[in-house]
């Protein structure tokens, strides 16, 4: 069986509060991308794990994929399984690329061994996975908040015709150093209200609060972002804490641009 885990972007994303557990609150629109991994997971006699494309650090224990087979098989008992996950999607990158990973082992595995889970059992199990894993259960536009597990589905008609660029700088940035240079603010304003303007008022009332200091660290970010706007994205923004940038341009839009080539970038219609 073959899946497809797709890439995320944020709309918008504040950090409302630091709990008591070491997580923070936050407020954020996640909307899904089709930029996508592929997985294959096959009945077998042994468990396996392999990864081609990108190369994915660190203990292939710890992938999200592994995880996810590890606690269906400690919960329900499943089999073993072969996984093959080609790897497109730039990790560290505020895309969501390995919360989707995950996620959609859990869907691919439910439906191999029959499981009958129900969304809301697979989105629990995906949150001890990571804290935006539940969104790619569903995979639909969401307005979330607490840790970016609690939804509220949200409709943006305004992009249906819409194209997105999509540019990642290798950059790595560090999760927790994001959180580190914000200070937690309760909002004001109702996030879905706000993207219920017109796109070209975003620029204006909607930010990600990752994006500033990225800047003033990596000031190639704000140059990515003024390019795109001057290539004539009605709307350009860093998604999740980075650093990855994100260009919404209309439909019949297809200008060029001068990013190096090493660049992963993508044009989503």
């Amino acid at each position: 069986m073959v899946v497809f885990p797709h890439a995320k972007i944020n709309i918008g994303l504040y950090i409302t509060e630091k709990r008591a557990d070491g997580y923070h609150n936050i407020e954020t629109i996640f909307y899904p991308l089709q930029w996508c991994d592929a997985l294959e997971v096959l009945p077998s006699t042994h468990f396996s794990f392999v990864s081609y494309g990108l190369p994915i650090l660190g203990d292939s224990s710890q992938n999200l994929c592994v995880k996810a087979w590890n606690l269906l098989h400690e919960q329900h008992h499943i089999p073993p399984v072969s996984m093959h996950l080609l790897k497109q999607i730039p990790m560290g990158a505020g895309l969501g690329g390995g919360s989707a990973d995950g996620a959609y082992t859990l869907r691919v595995l439910q439906e191999l061994f029959q499981l009958h889970l129900s969304a809301e059992t697979l989105q629990q199990y995906a949150l001890a996975l990571g804290s935006d894993c539940p969104f790619f259960i569903e995979s639909k536009p969401v307005f979330a908040t607490g840790r970016g597990e609690q939804f509220q589905p949200i409709s943006l008609p305004q992009l249906e015709n819409m194209r997105f660029l999509v540019v990642h700088p290798h950059i790595h940035l560090s999760t927790p150093w994001a959180f580190s240079q914000v200070q937690p603010t309760p909002t004001n304003q109702s996030l879905p209200a706000l993207a219920a303007k017109p796109i070209a008022e975003w620029k204006e009332c909607i930010q990600n609060q990752f994006e500033r200091p990225a800047i003033q660290a990596y000031p190639v970010i704000g140059e990515i972002i003024q390019t795109l706007y001057q290539k004539g994205a009605v709307y350009a923004a860093m998604t999740g804490s980075g650093s990855t940038v994100y260009g919404i341009f209309p439909c019949d839009a297809s200008p060029t641009f001068s990013f190096p080539d090493s660049w992963p970038q993508r044009w989503i219609a």
